[in-house]
């Protein structure tokens, strides 16, 4: 792979489609290397914004600005790290020979709602998943609950969330048949795009919940070759993350089934770059949930817990140069909140919260809070991951969001 400089004409150009928290801390991996980076985000000063070589606000679901925007930056590489992208623009560009899209289109375009990705793993790949259907009306989401459309009832309690979100938005738990018309309507109005189609998803029994970061990249031979990271433990509250942790401790046989499921839906989505799979697990089984081709919210734990983060390897990977997935030290991660609405925060206790031994802090730099926006995040090492936690969860405790 060779590297040019970055604001001359030798630059190694890369668009970053969605510049927040995860967008930065990829922008600021891709910069040590040389890169020339463009950061576009639908929000003006998004965290990525602010250490990007340029930055554009988009309506990035507009297919005509997003290929006017490729067209004046002429970008080699674009990097999409959300779900509201007008895919359809993104495969002209790539057919026109104008970029490549990481990890590839095909990948962006399955995994940018839970129905194409679920109807993959589920329908086309054969792997475990828990019970699911999707529902174009909330008749029908009650008929799918009920098992009254000629189909296996689903049940309660299920989940029922949007086909296009993240980070939990427009996803609730319902237990019983008085809960599903807000919840119809929450999914409608809480997800990135309302596509008109929710997917109901049946609860499992399951011990615990991962992510398995894995990582298609070139090795010293140039030949694609498959990493796994160590596994991610995390909790997680109205679907969005609030602490994680790195190992999970998982049964061999559980590991092995980990990652062929990782391995094979990574080798069907194709190209290179960080995935991250969410995976159910109770003992040795192992249910597939979701995969996101880019780094993950609950990977923010690598930061501390691994020689390169799941930011750094993002980085290799996509410019073609080698990785090393290893593990440093068990670490944690905990999610500071916004706590209030505020178009201009101030952080208190970063002093107290330094002073844990052995953790860190990352604020985010978004604009606007919100009461359960995520502002930053408190990592930590330890002996082990109990320790790690703790000292998370007390450092992330410790800073205090205030208004002005």
């Amino acid at each position: 792979m060779q590297i040019g400089t970055p604001l001359t004409p030798s630059a190694t150009k890369v668009m970053l489609l969605g510049s927040g928290e995860l967008g930065k801390e990829v922008i600021i991996a891709l910069q040590r290397f040389g890169v020339e980076v463009i950061a576009v985000d639908r929000y003006e000063n998004a965290p990525g914004h602010q250490v990007a070589h340029r930055a554009y606000t988009i309506d990035m679901t507009d297919a005509v600005a997003l290929k006017a925007l490729v067209a004046k930056e002429k970008p080699h590489l674009i990097v999409p790290e959300i779900e509201a992208l007008n895919t359809d623009a993104l495969a002209d560009i790539e057919r026109e020979g104008l970029a490549t899209v990481i990890p590839t289109v095909r990948a962006v375009q399955l995994t940018m709602n839970r129905e194409g990705i679920r109807r993959l793993a589920a329908e086309e790949l054969k792997l475990p998943v828990s019970p699911y259907a999707f529902a174009r009306s909330e008749a029908e989401l009650q008929a799918t609950i009920d098992g009254t459309n000629g189909q296996k009832a689903i049940g309660y309690p299920c989940f029922i969330k949007p086909t296009m979100s993240s980070s939990g938005k427009g996803q609730s738990r319902v237990t019983g048949q008085s809960q599903v018309q807000a919840a119809w309507d929450y999914a409608a109005t809480g997800g990135r795009v309302n596509l008109g189609v929710v997917i109901v998803e049946g609860q499992i029994d399951f011990d615990y919940e991962i992510t398995l970061l894995t990582v298609r990249a070139k090795n010293q031979k140039s030949e694609i070759q498959t990493y796994f990271c160590e596994p991610i433990g995390h909790v997680q509250k109205s679907g969005d993350y609030v602490e994680s942790w790195q190992p999970q401790v998982m049964t061999p046989n559980a590991l092995k089934g980990a990652q062929n499921i990782a391995k094979t839906i990574t080798d069907t989505l194709g190209g290179l770059g960080l995935f991250g799979v969410e995976l159910f697990v109770k003992g040795d089984q192992v249910w597939f949930s979701e995969v996101s081709p880019r780094p993950h919210d609950t990977g923010m734990v690598t930061m501390c817990s691994q020689r390169l983060s799941e930011f750094e390897l993002h980085a290799r990977a996509i410019l073609g140069l080698p990785v090393d997935v290893s593990m440093s030290k068990p670490g944690a991660s905990a999610v500071i909140y916004g706590g209030i609405e505020s178009k201009n925060l101030k952080y208190d206790g970063l002093e107290a919260a330094l002073g844990v031994p052995c953790s860190d802090v990352r604020l985010f730099g978004k604009p606007q809070s919100f009461v359960k926006r995520r502002m930053g995040v408190a990592l930590a090492t330890g002996k082990d991951t109990d320790e790690a936690r703790s000292r998370a969860k007390l450092a992330a405790s410790l800073v205090k969001p205030s208004a002005e």
